[in-house]
């Protein structure tokens, strides 16, 4: 089969385009006829090696977690699925080794969810680890109806998906980006301000009785404001920065695979209540492009590469 690998740690001129042998599945495992994959900053964290000390990767590797296609063949006890099947999944395995970016993938069934009609190969792509990503941290934050949240890179594949999200359960969300993306997030329903010195200002007029939530999903100094804005009570959630644990007793979160979760978020997205923005669509061809795009940063949405 064709497929995206890459033998040694490093930028993307690691990658290679190239043949590679049919992966096999196990008893709980589906191999999947790869659609569409949606691309993710983990995976060009793995190539670079920085999360050795989480993962081991397993060369000549194939990146990508985020998949949707159909089923090519069955393990001996998946009686969830049948050859055709339409799914999607956030396939995130522990060995990083058999990736999206490839014409066959193996899927753990655990992982899988149906893919409901209305909803394209390339919109659910885009929507696993991001989607799942958004969830999780919202459910974990404690949100209610009339909190206010404060999200960080509200316009990035997370964030967008996080003010959607806070949004269906009755929160009001400030969110931060760049200028050029705030009709975006309008558009999605939050109120937008800047990143920089003016974000305490700019919030603290918003919302002078302060943040009851923060969702963090930038890193960097996102959380450096918090002090500044979260009320006594409120709560911190990061996928990037430990301190929303250590210093605000919060939550650091990691993104689990869940099939049930992923099922929801698929149908939301095709009754077009959940929006999926996706900043670009590359054939397998030019994969090494699509993630040049995406290390470069600022993408607004998701990329998806099809197979």
């Amino acid at each position: 089969m064709k497929a995206l690998v890459y033998t040694e740690f490093g930028g993307a001129e690691r990658f290679e385009l190239t043949e590679v042998g049919d992966p096999h599945i196990g008893p709980d495992t589906l191999l999947v006829r790869v659609a569409a994959a949606g691309l993710n900053p983990v995976d060009y964290k793995l190539r670079e090696g920085h999360l050795r000390g989480l993962f081991d990767t397993r060369l000549p590797a194939i990146p990508g977690w985020d998949v949707a296609g159909v089923v090519e063949q069955v393990g001996l006890d998946t009686p969830e699925y049948a050859v055709g099947d339409r799914i999607l999944a956030y396939a995130r395995a522990d060995v990083v080794e058999h990736g999206s970016l490839a014409e066959l993938m193996p899927v753990p069934v655990r992982t899988a969810a149906p893919l409901p009609e209305g909803l394209s190969f390339e919109d659910a792509a885009a929507l696993p680890l991001a989607g799942l990503t958004a969830l999780q941290t919202v459910e974990r934050s404690g949100l209610t109806e009339g909190d206010t949240v404060l999200v960080h890179n509200a316009a990035g594949g997370v964030g967008s998906f996080a003010v959607q999200l806070a949004r269906l359960r009755g929160a009001r969300v400030i969110g931060t980006a760049s200028a050029a993306k705030h009709d975006y997030l309008r558009s999605l329903g939050a109120e937008p301000v800047e990143y920089g010195a003016p974000l305490i200002e700019q919030v603290r007029a918003l919302a002078p009785d302060g943040i009851d939530v923060v969702l963090d999903y930038a890193g960097g100094g996102a959380l450096d404001s918090t002090p500044a804005l979260l009320h006594e009570g409120g709560f911190v959630v990061s996928i990037t920065d430990p301190r929303a644990r250590d210093e605000f007793d919060g939550v650091y979160a990691w993104v689990r695979p869940d099939a049930v979760q992923l099922a929801a978020l698929a149908q939301l997205a095709a009754d077009g209540t959940l929006r999926i923005e996706r900043a670009a669509t590359y054939p397998l061809a030019e994969a090494v492009d699509a993630y040049r795009q995406l290390e470069a940063g600022h993408v607004q949405g998701k990329i998806v590469v099809t197979i």
